[in-house]
């Protein structure tokens, strides 16, 4: 069974950020390999939303490392799937791990 994903504005918010720091700081190959890699991740996520890892107060809500740096945090909601945000783990600990 797929499930449908939603992505909320924050998401979209965090991930336009990101992206943009990334064209900054490197170059339009960087940022191309980082859309890829979320896009393949979405696609795992519709097909096995539960193969991340949970968070220990909230199964639900899951963390997927799209790379050492990034992460995407998205919530589980009977067959749906909403992405909440994404992450630079370079930041300050992030109060739901």
């Amino acid at each position: 069974m797929k499930f449908e994903v939603f992505i909320s504005d924050r998401a979209n918010e965090t991930f336009d950020y990101i992206r943009d720091q990334l064209e900054i700081k490197w170059n339009d190959k960087v940022v191309i390999e980082f859309e890829e890699k979320v896009v393949r991740i979405l696609e795992l996520i519709k097909s096995s939303p539960f193969m991340f890892k949970g968070l220990s107060h909230n199964e639900n809500i899951r963390k997927a490392l799209i790379h050492r740096n990034c992460s995407m945090f998205y919530e589980i909601k009977g067959h749906a799937v909403l992405i909440l945000f994404f992450w630079d783990n370079r930041q300050d600990p992030i109060f739901l791990q």
